[in-house]
């Protein structure tokens, strides 16, 4: 079960990565990059993604590998921006959703978060359900700066994460630390907040999720999963592989048309992107 993977990562002070796909050759390439570190893994669409490839489609992929191979594999609807969303999330077979609501005033975030919960809860209980507070962005691209509206002052307290909990009875919580969905083309991004992680971690009293995780250092992932962190999400940095993978196959061979070919050196690129993520968060 998916909340006893993450409990026990919490525990032990290690973390789940969790990586978004659109394309089969990425899931492939998630899938074998966990098997042979022999970790559980989570595997996550956007809304947009799940657009792309389907939900249903989606959710039977990850569960035919979890079946043929006996493996902890888990399908996540990640950033989900409605009711109707996490509710065809839960409908149509998700390991787990998030809802959300950071740019929502605190009330109403807290108002359709717990309604997320009661319905997930009630189609699955195993159903792992998240959270979020407080305002990171909203894209998984290269920045030119920091997003609008992402500031300081706006991070997580731990006070709010505390109340937030208390009042809609998530399984995870994805606070506001100094993360920033997408990279920074031209800097690193801004560390991250080990203090407020651990301080949000103890007054929250549930496991926390790290989003935005491309583009943060690895002394930053060290120093946050032993202060609470125990899922880390990491996209940016898988697509921009993808996308090196499929343009140097085109240069590499001007004439080939079959799409499995130009993929796999895609598949190579976030393969190893995964692979060394994997056992960063392991470490």
């Amino acid at each position: 079960m998916l909340l006893e993977h993450i409990l026990k990562a919490d525990s032990e002070q290690y973390a789940l990565g969790h990586f978004n796909i659109s394309t089969i050759d990425a899931l492939w390439a998630i899938f074998e990059a966990a098997q042979e570190q022999g970790v559980p893994v989570l595997v996550g669409t956007s809304e947009g993604e799940r657009e792309f490839i389907g939900e249903r489609q989606f959710t039977a992929l990850v569960k035919s590998l979890r079946e043929e191979f006996n493996y902890p594999i888990y399908a996540n609807a990640d950033h989900t921006y409605s009711f109707e969303g996490v509710k065809r999330a839960a409908d149509n077979g998700y390991d787990a959703v998030i809802f959300d609501g950071a740019q929502l005033p605190f009330e109403k975030n807290c108002e359709i978060t717990e309604r997320c919960v009661d319905y997930a809860k009630c189609v699955n209980p195993d159903m792992v359900v998240e959270g979020e507070l407080g305002y990171i962005g909203t894209s998984s691209k290269l920045l030119d700066e920091i997003p609008e509206g992402v500031t300081r002052e706006e991070m997580t307290t731990p006070d709010q994460a505390r109340e937030f909990v208390k009042k809609t009875g998530v399984d995870l919580l994805a606070p506001s630390v100094g993360n920033i969905h997408g990279m920074l083309k031209n800097a690193q991004n801004p560390n991250l907040d080990i203090e407020r992680i651990r301080a949000i971690r103890k007054d929250a009293g549930v496991p926390l999720v790290l989003h935005g995780g491309s583009g943060v250092s690895d002394e930053d992932f060290k120093k946050a999963i032993k202060a609470g962190i125990s899922v880390v999400h990491i996209n940016t940095e898988i697509r921009k592989a993808w996308r090196s993978g499929i343009e140097d196959a085109l240069k590499r061979d001007t004439e080939t048309v079959a799409p499995y070919k130009l993929l796999d050196g895609a598949r190579s690129n976030v393969k190893e992107i995964v692979a060394q993520r994997i056992a960063l968060f392991h470490n």
